[in-house]
């Protein structure tokens, strides 16, 4: 069966284990340490982030999270998630956390879409859940396969010579792959900066150059056309699939899709027309881990690699992708994007998620594994229950 199982699936009558007693959504913003990051949609000066804490009626708590990047990357804004989290938490209380593809079904009775916000939700529902059994959300999630996962760093767009410069610091540090971000200037300077980049890192890095959808079809092309020698991977160049059916046999380089990737239909329909090779999957955008867990099925299934990455946020969320993560076959696992080298704060200050060595270790205790410190997020911005 594709997809992770419901944990309370196996019960006869049904009947909840637990309850949702109260949701809380917390609001706050982390600072990008270093200057902005830039990259094709703009510049990154901080994180404004939307966390939700569901408590049960035996007390057990989940924490969950949706960060977007800013209002245009993707098809949700802060203020829209909180307002879809304000339509859907109500239709919740009561409800079983720990039966999360219930929980999903009656997500879905409250709003159509927003994933993002369902995705915050789901997140909590998986902690509280691996908490209330006392395992982990990997075992949740089917099982671990490894105790750490490879990352990857993402560099910021500048001079060709700059990000040559950063990304063999980035390699000497242990990171197994570097995404170059590149778009919105002329394409000579992003054919530049990715030979640049290949003459000093050569073979020790995995590369991905990653458009963010701003390239045209011609771009796209003569990215590909003009570095045959160097072996990268495009990652979601062109706006549209139309775009990408164009040209897809075309480029000389393999093509993974991200932005493109919304729903699980249409994750679907491209694996099944070889429109791409790969995924580069946001667990907010998809909706949630549960959905993840089913693209991870789904890549196995075509033997398609899959990284497990998402839009910036902070601890809960870095610990989400961690945990799906290790259950990913591992020839087809690229590893886990987090925001940790880019922000300036933990919300859980002894044990927050990091990347030592290009790696990321999977957090030890039942959910999650990380315990945020309620009192940096101030008081709730809503409370249900």
């Amino acid at each position: 069966m594709i997809g992770a199982p419901d944990a309370a699936a196996s019960i006869p009558n049904q009947e909840c284990l637990v309850k949702i007693a109260e949701v809380a959504v917390f609001a706050y913003s982390n600072p990008v340490k270093g200057g902005p990051f830039r990259m094709s949609e703009g510049e990154v000066t901080a994180v404004n982030t939307s966390l939700v804490r569901i408590t049960a009626d035996d007390g057990t708590v989940g924490w969950g999270e949706t960060s977007p990047i800013s209002p245009t990357y993707q098809a949700h804004h802060v203020g829209g998630d909180r307002a879809a989290l304000a339509q859907i938490i109500p239709g919740l209380i009561g409800e079983d956390p720990t039966r999360i593809l219930q929980l999903h079904r009656t997500m879905d009775a409250q709003l159509r879409g927003h994933h993002p916000a369902k995705a915050a939700l789901d997140i909590a529902a998986h902690d509280l859940t691996g908490k209330h059994f006392g395992v982990r959300v990997a075992d949740l999630l089917g099982g671990a396969v490894t105790d750490q996962v490879p990352s990857y760093y993402a560099l910021s767009i500048d001079t060709p010579d700059v990000v040559a410069e950063k990304a063999a610091e980035r390699a000497a540090e242990g990171y197994p792959r570097l995404q170059l971000k590149v778009g919105n200037r002329p394409i000579e300077l992003d054919i530049e900066t990715v030979r640049k980049v290949w003459e000093r890192v050569g073979n020790t890095v995995r590369l991905a150059v990653d458009g963010n959808r701003s390239l045209t079809t011609r771009d796209t092309l003569r990215l590909s056309r003009e570095c045959p020698d160097v072996p990268f991977i495009i990652e979601q160049p062109c706006a549209t699939l139309d775009e990408m059916r164009a040209i897809r046999r075309l480029l000389q380089h393999p093509v993974y899709l991200d932005e493109s990737m919304d729903d699980l239909a249409t994750v679907l329909s491209v694996a099944s027309q070889g429109l791409c090779d790969g995924f580069a999957m946001k667990t907010t955008r998809i909706g949630g881990l549960r959905q993840m867990a089913i693209v991870r099925d789904v890549c196995e299934v075509w033997s398609m690699p899959l990284s497990c990455d998402d839009e910036w946020g902070g601890d809960i969320i870095a610990a989400a992708g961690v945990h799906i993560a290790t259950t990913v076959q591992p020839r087809l696992n690229e590893g886990a994007w987090i925001a940790e080298p880019y922000v300036a704060d933990h919300y859980d200050p002894a044990g927050g998620i990091t990347v030592v060595d290009g790696h990321i270790r999977l957090p030890d205790g039942p959910g999650l594994g990380v315990t945020p410190d309620a009192s940096i997020f101030g008081e709730p911005i809503a409370a249900f229950g």
